[in-house]
């Protein structure tokens, strides 16, 4: 079953909501202190948060046994559907809105990401980190053995709806008014093979290197 906004994930594997995602610290601003984030899980990175930054963290979280845990940790936790959740959160209160490896669940990514600009302070960020289906090893299994198998997690999770390039994340970002202050590629591939292809095709592959990238992201301003 889905609803409105986000699919169900209530049938996970063991250990996916425990990430406490601590790759993910050196993209939050220094002088946050009021941050949002949407699919905490069982709320570790937003508890690293107050831990490191003393903020005041506020998430968003549709499983309820993570949410219940999450609430143990954190000032202000809403067991919801992403989308239905944007009415019972402030307009310009948070530094930064976090989507970790969440967005990529939404039937409308685009409507939350044109929803979280209001809940932005005037200097707020978003940040997030998004699979990228270009990665080298889903091509070969695709290009070369002609696989493309759901999985229980990673980057062909059965619970996927929507899938991202480094291209199509470039361009929502900018069709929704952000601008971007960071975009990098993380957890990337070691293999030789891929090198070897990459320096062949002029750095063709750049992006194909990368199982997600990292963004940091802001609202335009009008005059932009």
């Amino acid at each position: 079953m889905m609803n409105a906004g986000l699919t169900n994930l209530s049938n996970k594997p063991a250990g996916y909501y425990e990430s406490n995602r601590e790759d993910m610290l050196k993209y939050i601003p220094q002088g946050t202190k009021t941050t949002l984030e949407f699919g905490c899980g069982f709320g570790g990175f937003s508890a690293l948060l107050k831990e490191r930054l003393n903020t005041e963290s506020w998430v968003v979280e549709i499983n309820d046994t993570a949410s219940r845990k999450a609430a143990k940790k954190l000032d202000r936790v809403i067991n919801s559907d992403a989308i239905a959740a944007i009415r019972d959160i402030p307009d310009s209160y948070f530094d930064c809105i976090i989507f970790f490896d969440v967005l990529e669940h939404l039937v409308d990514p685009y409507l939350l990401l044109h929803a979280a600009k209001d809940k932005l302070t005037e200097n707020g960020v978003i940040v997030a980190s998004i699979p990228n289906i270009r990665y080298y090893r889903v091509l070969v299994k695709l290009m070369v053995h002609g696989d493309w198998d759901y999985q229980d997690k990673g980057i062909l999770d059965k619970t996927h709806l929507r899938f991202f390039t480094r291209k199509s994340i470039l361009k929502m970002l900018d069709r929704l008014g952000f601008r971007i202050l960071k975009f990098e590629g993380i957890h990337p591939t070691h293999s030789r093979t891929y090198r070897v292809l990459n320096f062949l095709l002029l750095n063709a592959l750049s992006d194909v290197k990368y199982r997600q990238f990292a963004i940091v992201a802001q609202p335009k301003s009008r005059t932009e």
